[in-house]
């Protein structure tokens, strides 16, 4: 199925699902392409559906890419939600790689309003204290040094917004 055809497929089915439960439904439009042109076209067809939520895997899709895109949500009033597909090829190899700590904060400088943080328990599990240190470097203004949580000095982000980490898919409330 195209984009286009799935974007349709996607409104008519939410369009649907509100009306006969008279509930708020959403989905997150996957507008990840191979030029940030392509991307934004996705986006304002998202928008011109009424349908509020797009996605980008930053990795795939790339940091400069992912920058154009946060640009536009921010003007036309999308909420970006980003994946981190392909994020395991990079940083779960020890002797090289990049932490998820860098890649956490490179999306931070980059742009978006929620990223998939993982979590310490599930699928996208990771050590208690990391996870928790690369949470803080998502979303607080100011991130005091904690060697345990992997911040080996304090970080002070100024004005530049969050990002809000969520879980992935899969994860029991009773974990949060």
């Amino acid at each position: 199925m195209r984009w286009r055809d799935r974007f349709l497929f996607v409104a008519e089915a939410i369009y649907k699902a509100q009306a006969e439960t008279g509930e708020i439904k959403g989905h997150y439009l996957n507008v990840t392409a191979a030029t940030s042109e392509e991307m934004i076209k996705r986006a304002a067809c998202a928008k011109e559906l009424g349908l509020p939520i797009i996605m980008h895997d930053y990795i795939t899709g790339g940091f400069t890419s992912n920058t154009s895109l946060a640009i536009y949500c921010r003007d036309h009033g999308l909420l970006l939600h980003i994946h981190r597909a392909m994020h395991a090829v990079i940083d779960r190899q020890r002797n090289h790689g990049i932490h998820f700590r860098v890649l956490a904060k490179a999306l931070r400088m980059s742009g978006g309003d929620h990223l998939h943080s993982g979590t310490v328990v599930g699928k996208l599990e990771g050590e208690r204290n990391v996870t928790l240190g690369f949470v803080d470097l998502m979303r607080d203004p100011i991130v005091e040094k904690d060697r345990d949580r992997g911040v080996y000095f304090t970080q002070n982000w100024g004005s530049l917004p969050g990002v809000m980490p969520v879980a992935s898919g899969g994860i029991h409330v009773w974990h949060m």
